[in-house]
């Protein structure tokens, strides 16, 4: 197997696992996931069927998130998310601040928790019934400095 494919877990809507590699990029054709399971056979799963793509250090360890939202404001820069799935449950994650990292098919989020054994998830739109941005994390350079106003009597100058 390339070192270029990653290990993921697909889980799909109805509860049910896959495991296997992809690569990084462009696993996505004509609507369907393309994967190599772990005996070396291609598989195809529908978008539609997919609620999430889990890359993982080890197929050993579970892709169930442990810590499904923040404990405090990430540190880390990007936009701080909640995702609401059409299943009822809701996951926090960070996603890049970045335009041309979104994709039509789905969005990539790093979990709460970046020790555990998912390292970063693809979620389709499709399994989706809401995203909110709960913040703008970093960027603080980048503040415009409002101009003074000349109204205001300045106070404390000597």
């Amino acid at each position: 197997m390339s070192s270029t494919h990653k290990k993921v877990i697909v889980r799909k809507v109805d509860r049910d696992s896959v495991q296997g590699y992809l690569p990084p990029t462009n696993f996505i054709s004509d609507g369907k996931l393309e994967l190599i399971n772990t005996a070396g056979t291609g598989v195809r799963i529908e978008l539609g069927d997919i609620k999430g793509v889990f890359f993982v250090r080890e197929f050993s360890d579970s892709e169930a998130l442990l810590r499904k939202t923040f404990t405090s404001r990430p540190r880390v820069e990007g936009l701080w998310v909640r995702l609401r799935f059409r299943d009822g449950e809701t996951l926090e994650g960070l996603m890049p601040n970045d335009l041309t990292q979104i994709t039509p098919e789905g969005v990539f989020v790093n979990p709460p928790d970046t020790r555990s054994n998912t390292q970063r998830i693809f979620v389709p739109r499709t399994a989706l019934v809401e995203l909110t941005v709960l913040a703008v994390i970093g960027g603080q350079g980048r503040r415009r400095k409002h101009p003074e106003d000349s109204r205001q009597v300045p106070m404390f100058t000597e």
